[in-house]
């Protein structure tokens, strides 16, 4: 079963009140991350202990630069986020490195399945 993890507190809050519905991943991670997959939801340290929040379809993956992501794909990232600018300082304190507006990013967007 693959994951999409989390480790900021502030996702962690997102995603238990469902007001995540996608993540912006550095990077062209399509492959790893395919359309019409099940994921596990989980939160916690890269390399600590995780917690299962839910499981997630993966509804779609689209990948282009910073430059050219829209505020609802922002809004659907983090809410608080009004800028790409935002974002870059934020994946550069996440990465440990600088991030350039041309970067190439995936944004997957996901929903809660239930067992209803």
């Amino acid at each position: 079963m693959l994951a999409l993890n989390f480790f900021s507190p502030h996702n962690e809050k997102l995603l238990i009140a469902r007001q995540k519905s996608a993540t912006i991943r550095l990077g062209d991670i399509r492959e790893v991350y395919p359309e019409n997959s099940i994921v596990w939801i989980t939160f916690g340290s890269k390399y600590g202990t995780k917690r299962k929040i839910y499981e997630a379809f993966i509804d779609r993956t689209i990948v282009k630069r910073f430059a050219d992501l829209t505020t609802p794909e922002l809004t659907h990232q983090n809410p608080e986020i009004k800028t790409v600018e935002e974002l870059i300082r934020i994946f550069e304190a996440i990465y440990e490195r600088k991030i350039y507006i041309e970067d190439t990013v995936t944004i997957i967007h996901f929903s809660e399945v239930t067992k209803e």
